[in-house]
């Protein structure tokens, strides 16, 4: 089997991440799977079985994964795209490694993108159907994700999906939004969370080290978290498995 040409290839699927720790368990699932960089963004492209994928990691927020997915298209033209990643739960219950398949993408501004997605809902396993909502910065408390989930009707909320699906939609791409829960209602999120991750997704070091320092249990906390978000992307890798392969099967 040959290896894809790295920024030229066409991809079967395309993916996008913000952050290079979500998509990294799915990838160690390919084949040949090669890095490269293109503009501001980090591209990975390789073979699941005979699938070819091609994931770009956006970095934290909206405009970052508008210019990212477009780039994605641009060099794969990928007939699917799939916003894939870390989700926070709007609804008490969901648990830490859930997987959440939005059947639209909404905002705060009333924007919404509805998509034709016909998923068997099974709750008791882990498997949520429905609407994603989009935010414009990390959703930290427990008690502001639930009136959220509320009052848009959502199941979970991250900031990237409508971006990316808006990309879609112009370039007349498939779509489709797989998200895991990393962190749910249970507790908030240390607000050292937004001070250390930087804008292209990197921990910023001396901001965590400045973090632990101001507040020792901090880093009790900021653990559990990264424990949350691994267990997290290894259900998410697991699922988008099956997913890509059933994508894929469906064209050929």
């Amino acid at each position: 089997m040959n290896a894809p040409e790295a920024d030229k290839a066409h991809a079967d699927i395309g993916l996008v991440c913000a952050l290079p720790m979500e998509i990294q368990p799915f990838l160690d699932r390919c084949e040949h799977v090669k890095k490269y960089t293109g503009g501001s963004y980090v591209f990975r492209g390789g073979f699941l079985d005979r699938i070819k994928v091609a994931a770009v990691q956006t970095g934290v927020g909206f405009a970052r994964a508008r210019a990212a997915t477009q780039a994605l298209i641009d060099a794969h033209s990928p007939p699917w795209v799939l916003s894939v990643g870390f989700s926070g739960a709007l609804k008490p219950g969901m648990k830490i490694g859930d997987i959440v398949v939005a059947t639209s993408v909404c905002d705060l501004h009333g924007q919404e993108l509805k998509n034709d997605v016909h998923f068997p809902e099974d709750p008791e396993h882990g498997l949520h159907v429905g609407r994603i909502l989009n935010t414009d910065e990390i959703v930290r408390k427990a008690e502001d994700k639930l009136k959220l989930g509320e009052s848009h009707q959502a199941l979970a909320v991250d900031l990237e999906s409508l971006a990316v699906a808006q990309i879609c939609q112009a370039e007349k791409k498939g779509f489709m939004a797989i998200r895991a829960i990393s962190d749910d209602c249970s507790a908030d999120l240390p607000a050292e969370v937004v001070s250390i991750l930087s804008e292209t997704g990197a921990v910023r070091a001396g901001a965590a080290l400045g973090a632990v320092l101001k507040r020792p249990e901090s880093i009790k906390e900021m653990w559990k978290l990264r424990g949350d978000a691994s267990h997290a992307a290894t259900r998410l890798a697991s699922f988008l498995d099956g997913v890509v392969v059933q994508l894929y099967d469906a064209r050929h």
